[in-house]
Order: C-alpha cells, then sequence, then structure tokens
C-alpha cells in the first residue's frame, strides 16, 4: 500500500470546485440527505463503486441518476429482472452476413457511469456478469477483451433481502463495492418541500451537468496524490484485521476492503481541503465501507447481534493513532 505522496501538492482547490457543484446539483434532486450525498461524492472519487439499499420509493434511482446526470459522460442505465441474460450487461459477438464476420455488440457496461437498478432482482449468474469489470475496468467475451473508459463507476440499487423476488449478492460481488449506503426515509419538512416540489415537475429532468469526464479524472489523479502516513496506514489495517479475528463474524474483511477503506479516506481529506488523512478520515468512512462485506456466525445471529452492532465494537475496541505523526501530516 503506497502513501500517495508524489512530492507534488495537490490541487484542492479544483477538488472542492467540481465536489461542490455536483454536490448542489444532486441536493436540488435528493434534499436533506448530505451523508448519503458525500458518501457517492467520496465513491466516485476513489475511484469505486457504490451499492445504494433501501426499500422501494425512498430515492434510490433518483440519487443515481442524478449523480450520472451531474457529469457529461456517457451514462447507461441497466434494469435488473430475473430474465436478464449476462450477455445483455457485458455484450455478444453477432455474426454478420454481409462481412461473413462475428462482430461485438457492447452491453449496458459500456459506459461511464453505469447505473444497475434493482442489481438483487436479477439471477447470480448474471449479477457475476459484473465481477470483471468492476475489478478489472474491463469485458472479456469469446476470448477478446474489450478496456473500458475512465472514470468507470457503477451505482447499483438493491431492495432488502427480505423483500420478495430477490437474490442476496454473492460475497465477491458485494466485495467489489466500496461503500454501501442507505437514503432512509425524509424528515418531515424534507418530504414536505418534495410533495411541492416534484408533484407538478420532475427537477432531475432539469439537471444538467456540472463537470465532464475529463475534469472527473483529473479529480481521481489529484485525490490519489493525498497522502497517508504509516501510523494511519496500520490504523486501515487494524480495523480489517480485527473484523477477521472476531469471533462474531463468520466472514471479515478483505485486503481489497482495506484498500478501499484507504482510498475512500483519501477522497474524504481531499474534499476537506487536507492533502493529507487524518485517523477520523478512516474512523468515519469505516462502516459504509466494511459493514457490507461482513458476514455474522450462527451464534451472533441467533442471539439478534446484527452486523452493524458487531462493527460498531470492532470500531471501539482499536485503539485510535495518537501523537507526533500520527495525523498524516508530512512535517
Amino acid at each position: 500500500m503506497t502513501s500517495g505522496s508524489s512530492g507534488q501538492a495537490p490541487d484542492l482547490d479544483t477538488v472542492r470546485r467540481v465536489t461542490g457543484a455536483v454536490r448542489h446539483n444532486i441536493e436540488r434532486v435528493i434534499a436533506g440527505k448530505p451523508d448519503v450525498v458525500n458518501a457517492a461524492l467520496v465513491v466516485l472519487l476513489a475511484e469505486g463503486h457504490l451499492l445504494i439499499e433501501d426499500v422501494p420509493g425512498v430515492g434510490k434511482t433518483q440519487l443515481s441518476k442524478a449523480l450520472a446526470r451531474s457529469i457529461d459522460c456517457s451514462v447507461r442505465r441497466i434494469q435488473f429482472t430475473p430474465d436478464l441474460l449476462p450477455s445483455d450487461v457485458t455484450g455478444v459477438s453477432v455474426f454478420n452476413q454481409d462481412t461473413r464476420e462475428f462482430e461485438f455488440r457492447p452491453g449496458g457496461v459500456f459506459a461511464n457511469i453505469v447505473v444497475g437498478d434493482e442489481i438483487n432482482r436479477a439471477s447470480p449468474k448474471t449479477q457475476s456478469a459484473l465481477l470483471e469489470c468492476m475489478e478489472e475496468r474491463q469485458v472479456t467475451v469469446d476470448n477478446a477483451t474489450y478496456q473500458l473508459e475512465k472514470p468507470f463507476m457503477v451505482i447499483a440499487t438493491q431492495n432488502p433481502i427480505e423483500m420478495e423476488g430477490t437474490y442476496a449478492l454473492p460475497e465477491a460481488q458485494r466485495d467489489r463495492f466500496m461503500a454501501r449506503v442507505s437514503v432512509g426515509y425524509p424528515v418531515e419538512s424534507a418530504e414536505i418541500a418534495m410533495l411541492e416540489g416534484h408533484t407538478a415537475h420532475n427537477p432531475l429532468d432539469d439537471l444538467e451537468p456540472v463537470t465532464d469526464a475529463g475534469e472527473i479524472r483529473k479529480v481521481v489523479e489529484i485525490v490519489g496524490r493525498v497522502h497517508v502516513s504509516p501510523a494511519v496506514q496500520r490504523y486501515a489495517v487494524a480495523l480489517t484485521t480485527a473484523t477477521r479475528a472476531s469471533n462474531d463474524l463468520h466472514l471479515g474483511a478483505s485486503p481489497r476492503a482495506t484498500l478501499h477503506l484507504v482510498r475512500a479516506a483519501k477522497a474524504v481529506a481531499a474534499t476537506q481541503g487536507r492533502d493529507y488523512v487524518l485517523p477520523d478520515d478512516i474512523h468515519g468512512i469505516t462502516s459504509p465501507v466494511l459493514a457490507h462485506r461482513l458476514l455474522p456466525n450462527v451464534e451472533a445471529t441467533m442471539s439478534g447481534r446484527t452486523t452493524a452492532a458487531i462493527l460498531s465494537g470492532i470500531i471501539e475496541s482499536v485503539p485510535v493513532p495518537a501523537g507526533p505523526g500520527s495525523s498524516g501530516s508530512r512535517a
């Protein structure tokens, strides 16, 4: 794991300008949910993928569309259904009668931002079609590999698995999502404002891009130069290691989760105007980055202990770095 230091100070003014514009645009559609909007921006800047899980009707798809429309880049939406095929996602080779050769027809993942709506209504076989593209930014069909253009981000929505017609995401699929967030029900004032602003007209229709793919690539590069001190790196590793040693968990966090945790923390620091990561940046993003990857064991489930409660206890048990140098500064 690298520190992200390159000897050149990151252009944090550009990060603040771009993220501020995108945040303002999204909040025109999703009001009263600043934490959720910030999490989506952090995942975008950290080159991750976002899983939005909640009950129907709370704005999951609206949030994903608002983020996608705020960036002038290619966007595709895939509606996941039980009869969706893997080739609908990745693409398929079709025989051309005129040229007497097979031609590749790209699937829904060939875009900068892919909105996967209700991903857990498709079969596990179709869900698995996303594995390669999410991790390696490429698609392999009939022994031919096609690269996906950067930025590439999958924003998937899913309903709770207790709801009818859903399949649980495979562990490997969940692990490829950098973070999982829940929109939740709006507060009363926000819901009243929604009635006033959404009943006659959908504000999503008026959204115009406030940045483009090239500028997002530049901001992602800036975030990559944010410094992470050895002490903060050890803190991130200690958190994920503690999940693997927990007596309440059947499956702990993977090394990929550690990498995602540090990348997300770098994005958090950059959006707050810092070129170094604080332990608080790691602490604040740990739950959305790690919780969806963990599986409680039978004993914990039988005793009614939730994954969130188990993770909260683990976070509190890991000492936070203190003293000179722990702040992640370059001094």
